[in-house]
This record gives C-alpha cells, sequence and structure tokens, in this order.
C-alpha cells in the first residue's frame, strides 16, 4: 500500500518576500545556465542554492561531457547511441535537440571562458566511455570537468549584477495562484545565509534545477544536499514526474566499507576507458563475455555484472585493476589519485575496490522541450527534470550536455513569454513531517529493495518499511525533517513505479521479470498526487 503523502511542508508562516521576474532554484549546470539565458533575456531573476553557489552536484562530475565535435563523428551518430542506452523509452525528439544543438552550446561555454583538455595539435582531446561508438567525450582538468564547467557559470554569474543569490536556503513549497499556477516558493534560509528563518519569493516563473535523489540511497556518489526536493516540491504542488523507476547505480565507487553512508568517491568511467580492468578476488576479469564493450559496456550492464560476481562470490566489493596507467595516474586523472590516496590506496601499485552506488536519476518533473512542467508557470532543467532525453539508462556524459542545451531552450522562453504575474492563495493541502530519525532505515530500505536488483519481494519490504515510516509524523520544523519528508516522497514514488514496471529495461533491473517487454511496457509511468495525497500514476506511451 502506497503511503499517503503530504500535500505540504509543515512550516512557519513566512517572515519576509522579495519579488522577481524568475526564481531558479539550483546551482548546477542547469541552475546557473538557465540565469545567464534570463538575464539576456532582460528577466530580474533571484538565484537560490541550498548549499554555497559553487556546491551543487556539477562541481563532482568527473567523466566529461559528449558533444560530436569530431569531424568524424556526428549528431546523427550520437543520437543512436543516446538511443540504445535509454532502452526504447527516450524521447526521440528531445534527443535530436540534444544532440544536435549540443555542439553549440558546448562552444559557448568555451566562449564564456571554459577551458578543456587540449591535445598536441591544440584541438579538443576527445575520448570514448561506455554507450558510445564514438570519441566524443571532452574533459577539463583530467578528471575534473564539472569543476571546470562550474567555476565559470559561478564566474559568469557572480559578474551579472542583475542575478541575486541566496545562499544556504531549503526550498519549502511551490506557490500557487487561484488558477494552480506557480507564483513562487516558500523557502528557508539556514544557519550561515542572508536572511533569518522562512522567507517567499514572488515570481510568476519558477525553475527547479535542483539535481538528484541520491540521498535516498545509503550510498551515492551525490553531495549529501541532494536530497530530491524539488521533485518532492512539484509533486505536492500536483505537477507530473516520470520515470522515477530509472536510477542509474555507478559501477565503481570506491567502496569505503560497510557503514559508509552520504556522498562516496566515484572512480570515473574514464579510468575504464584507458583500460583499467574489473577482476574479483581472484584475479579473473569477469565483464568478458557479458558484453562485446566488456568494461565499457552501458553502466547498468556493468553494475549489474558486479552485483551479480558479488552475489556469487559473497565479496562485498570487486576490484578495479588501474595499475597499467602507472605514473600517468597524477595527471591523468589527479582528482581521483588524491582520493584514493587519502584512503589508503596507491592505484599505481594497488587494485582499487568498487562496487556499484546510486549514481544518476534519469527520472525527474516532467518536461516539454521547453522545460515547461505540467504545471503553468513552472520549468524544470537539469537532472530533476525529465526530459525525456535518458529513457531508460543515461548515455555517459549527457547529463551535463542536457543541463546546457535545455537551460538555454528554457531562457529563450522566458525572454518571449513570462507567465502573469498574480497573487498566491493561501495553501490549502494538509501539512506533514516525518521525524528525522527516519533517515537511515528509508535509506536502507531503498537500497537493499529497490537498488541495483530488484524483485516483487524486495520492492514490497521497502514499501511496507515505507509505509510504516508514514506513521510517525513529527512537529518540530527543521531541516533535518524537511528533507527527510522530502527523501520520503520521492522514495514511494521510486519504489511504486518499480514495483508497477514488471520487466527489466535499462537501469531497471527485476529479477523475476528479467526481459525486456516492448508490447506491454515502451510506457512511460508518469505520477501526480491528487488532493486526497494519493499517487496517480498513467501509461504515456513511448513514439518512434
Amino acid at each position: 500500500m502506497t503511503p499517503r503523502l503530504p500535500l505540504r511542508l509543515a512550516a512557519a508562516p513566512a517572515g519576509w518576500t522579495q519579488d522577481a521576474d524568475v526564481v531558479i532554484v539550483g546551482s548546477g549546470v542547469a541552475g546557473l545556465t538557465t540565469a545567464l539565458h534570463a538575464r539576456r533575456a532582460g528577466r530580474s531573476v533571484i538565484l537560490v542554492t541550498k548549499s554555497t553557489v559553487d556546491q551543487g552536484s556539477t562541481r563532482w562530475a568527473q567523466g566529461g561531457i559528449a558533444a560530436a565535435l569530431d569531424p568524424e563523428d556526428s549528431p546523427a551518430d550520437h543520437l543512436q547511441d543516446t538511443l540504445v542506452a535509454g532502452a526504447g523509452l527516450c524521447d526521440r525528439e528531445a534527443v535530436d535537440v540534444l544532440v544536435t544543438q549540443g555542439p553549440d552550446a558546448l562552444r559557448r561555454l568555451m566562449a564564456l571562458g571554459a577551458q578543456f583538455d587540449r591535445d598536441a595539435s591544440g584541438e579538443i582531446a576527445l575520448t570514448r566511455e561506455g554507450g558510445h561508438l564514438r570519441d566524443r567525450i571532452a574533459h577539463a582538468g583530467g578528471d575534473a570537468t564539472g569543476a571546470e564547467i562550474s567555476r565559470t557559470l559561478v564566474e559568469a554569474v557572480a559578474n551579472d549584477p542583475g542575478i541575486e543569490l541566496i545562499e544556504q536556503a531549503l526550498v519549502l513549497d511551490l506557490l500557487l495562484d487561484g488558477r494552480g499556477c506557480a507564483q513562487g516558493v516558500t523557502l528557508h534560509v539556514m544557519g550561515e545565509g542572508q536572511r533569518d528563518g522562512v522567507g517567499a519569493i514572488l515570481a510568476p516563473a519558477v525553475v527547479l534545477a535542483t539535481g538528484g535523489i541520491g540521498q535516498v540511497f545509503s550510498q551515492s556518489t551525490n553531495p549529501r544536499v541532494a536530497t530530491g526536493d524539488g521533485v518532492a516540491a512539484a509533486l505536492r504542488a500536483g505537477a507530473a514526474v516520470s520515470d522515477l523507476e530509472f536510477v542509474q547505480f555507478h559501477p565503481t565507487v570506491m567502496w569505503l566499507g560497510p557503514e559508509a553512508a552520504g556522498q562516496q568517491p566515484l572512480v570515473s568511467e574514464a579510468v575504464r576507458g584507458e583500460g583499467a580492468t574489473l577482476v574479483d578476488d581472484d584475479g579473473v576479469r569477469f565483464m568478458v563475455g557479458v558484453h562485446p564493450l566488456a568494461e565499457l559496456a552501458p553502466r547498468d550492464v556493468v553494475a549489474k555484472a558486479i552485483m551479480r560476481r558479488m552475489r556469487e562470490t559473497g565479496a562485498q566489493h570487486m576490484w578495479l585493476d588501474a595499475r597499467g596507467l602507472g605514473g600517468e595516474w597524477p595527471t591523468r586523472f589527479p582528482t581521483i589519485f588524491e582520493s584514493c590516496l587519502s584512503h589508503g590506496i596507491d592505484p599505481r601499485h594497488d587494485l582499487i575496490p568498487v562496487a556499484p552506488a546510486q549514481h544518476y536519476h534519469s527520472g525527474g518533473i516532467s518536461t516539454d522541450l521547453f522545460g515547461h512542467s505540467s504545471l503553468p508557470g513552472l520549468f524544470a532543467c537539469g537532472e530533476c527534470a525529465c526530459t525525456g532525453v535518458h529513457g531508460a539508462n543515461r548515455l555517459a556524459s549527457n547529463s551535463l550536455l542536457e543541463g546546457l542545451v535545455f537551460a538555454e531552450r528554457i531562457g529563450a522562453v522566458l525572454g518571449s513569454e513570462l507567465p502573469p504575474r498574480r497573487d498566491p492563495v493561501a495553501p490549502s493541502g494538509t501539512p506533514g513531517l516525518l521525524p528525522a530519525t527516519s533517515r537511515r532505515p528509508l535509506q536502507r530500505a531503498m537500497t537493499e529493495g529497490v537498488g541495483v536488483l530488484r524483485s516483487a519481494d524486495s520492492l514490497a519490504t521497502a514499501s511496507a518499511v515505507l509505509g510504516a515510516l508514514a506513521e510517525g509524523l513529527d512537529d518540530d520544523p527543521c531541516t533535518e525533517t524537511w528533507e527527510t519528508t522530502n527523501l520520503h516522497a520521492v522514495a514511494s514514488v521510486l519504489t511504486a513505479n518499480a514495483s508497477t514496471r514488471l520487466e527489466t529495461r535499462g537501469s531497471h533491473w527485476r529479477e523475476d521479470f528479467p526481459d525486456r517487454d516492448d508490447d506491454t511496457w515502451r510506457v512511460r509511468l508518469r505520477t501526480h498526487v491528487d488532493e486526497g495525497g494519493h499517487l496517480v500514476t498513467e501509461r504515456e506511451p513511448v513514439g518512434d
């Protein structure tokens, strides 16, 4: 039984208000790029971020950004690789937008100051990652691509006096007018922020770019602030979400022990692209024969193979053998190299213990090709959005490009069709809060029951835990209880959708339904919360 969800977070009334044309929530590639393009369209912008402006998920991206820049590559080839990875659920039109507009979007980023690695001739040094049949991955600083993109965009935002920044702020709920249109957000400025307590930003255009849902699980590569706040707020407001069951688990995340929690250090797929192999405790290279691309197979294939080998052998992790890189380690992958050393591993001489951990969410707030959600005035971009680009499984390094391309498209819309400004109405939905102590049992239930390998029994167990947790209400509005309530909302939809989809597709693996079923399940599960707090899910056919 899916738990009934609260329609708003319990919180104090707003003690201050501020106006803008556009309020953007999130400071990764999607939020920062949207802010810049909204300003170029002449709009006043307030950018809200949960931590500091440079601490979003983007800065942690190691692998790179994909675009057809090589003369021997083409958008058509990039499109085909993306469709294959998406396992029949990509929106082809959305992918076409991504791959055709992506190269110029990347060039505009470079014109803004982003410095990508170059080869001896001075051209962008393009590499290959899992699922790509061409060299089309651009890197910066070897494994610091996200950090370079974040630096570039943060500096550009800081140099625009028309963008007001509010840091250390957790967005609570959307404000709606009498017609059900978004008219701003309520938020709580935490600790070291610029304002005290709960406030409201009134704006006829709201852009959610809040990143991932990683902390739904015990182990994740996402930062600790990735608690699904944007997706949960959209759900409570009645907006539709799609594809929440498709969670990508990165196969090679450094294993730090059974009690490790929060953000875990990622060992980029690019390391395998440079020749690293996966072996078990006996030194057997187990990916050979599993897939024609072996270690460079799509991430879901590699993650499942690791989990199966772990179950077969009883091991808690597998090993990544990247000793062949030798002395190239400090210059080719400096961030990963330092991370390994900090945990007592010298990858020039030692094997790296790895296991799958949650990495990327292909689903999110349902949008069209210009970022519009099902709720008028509400846009979504980046990882918290579902544009249809990723389908059932994201192709490596497409996420940063998606943030760039669709943020530019939202900016274009905001320049021509700012929604009408109306006064918000008082919220009428039932408020709720879960205690902060529910967080760890929620994460354990999701990791064990809704992780890489799923079954009816494991999903039913997780659903029962979520239902029991929903009964434990709290009366202490604070960051910890708001985050826990958001995690519960996202986990509830994710688990319900994973239980409904009786097949294996992309990053959704059902042990009891191991085959892909295009006749029945070539559909997108689109979910919203009704006025009673109940989940309503529809099957939306996916065209060719």
